[in-house]
């Protein structure tokens, strides 16, 4: 398997929009490079890029959603590191056959869809505690431009 990238790196906050004041100045940004809500996931995201890596704040849109759940176990901060890949179930495939568990969607899945691609969550316990994702969607960076 082969990481093309760090794709993006995400960071969980309880308010989007407080949030935002206080990265943008960070960032040298005036608004978010994308951002949008994904419903399965019940999050709702802004990104901005720095060079070609994806800096991302995340906010949950129901109590129950995975980021409102780690927010509550954890605090806010950083809660995924992405790692860019040519294929997600590949990539999947290979990484499960060197011991590596994946978080499975509802669907029991493990590649999730997300607009021209798909991605992946590589359980934590594996990686030192980091909740790990793999992803091949090459259309996020050109979006942006």
């Amino acid at each position: 398997m082969k990481i093309n990238k760090v794709d993006h790196i995400c960071i969980a906050v309880k308010d989007l929009d407080e949030a935002r004041k206080t990265w943008e100045p960070l960032l040298g940004k005036i608004k978010p490079d994308d951002s949008y809500v994904h419903e399965p996931e019940k999050i709702r995201v802004v990104r901005y890029y720095v060079g070609e890596v994806g800096f991302e704040l995340m906010e949950s849109t129901a109590p129950d959603g995975d980021v409102a759940k780690f927010i509550e176990r954890h605090g806010e901060g950083v809660m995924i590191v992405s790692f860019n890949v040519d294929n997600t179930r590949d990539s999947a495939k290979k990484l499960q056959e060197n011991g590596y568990r994946f978080i499975p969607a509802k669907d029991n899945e493990i590649a999730r869809p997300f607009r021209d691609g798909e991605y992946a969550l590589i359980h934590p316990k594996k990686l030192n505690g980091v909740l790990t994702e793999i992803i091949d969607d090459e259309g996020l960076l050109s979006r942006t431009k």
